[in-house]
């Protein structure tokens, strides 16, 4: 198991926890929109991180974009695995084909 598949695991299980004693279960007990709005401002720090240049400060970023991702599909029960699928699907594909493919 991958470290981006034990920590989907852990998001997964602190779903139900209470929201007291867990910043996970805070999180997703603030409902989907709250947790996309999240991982929409996780992603603008680490674009800033990315334009600034600094790897270490982008590496970490990117770590909180991963999380804040994870609680965004789990509060919209939405596995890692459809993801990984998904990604497994277009694995091979030109980026260009693979666009081009999708419905408007």
């Amino acid at each position: 198991m991958t470290a981006l598949e034990r920590l989907a695991a852990t998001v997964e299980a602190r779903k139900g926890a209470d929201p007291e004693s867990s910043w996970t279960a805070k999180l997703l007990s603030r409902g989907p929109e709250k947790c996309a709005e999240k991982f929409g401002e996780e992603a603008v720090e680490a674009i800033i991180e990315a334009v600034r240049g600094d790897r270490e400060r982008l590496a970490s970023e990117a770590a909180d974009v991963l999380y804040h991702m994870l609680v965004m599909l789990t509060a919209r029960d939405v596995p890692l695995s459809a993801v990984m699928a998904e990604l497994e699907r277009r694995e091979g594909t030109s980026g260009i084909a693979e666009k081009a493919a999708r419905p408007r």
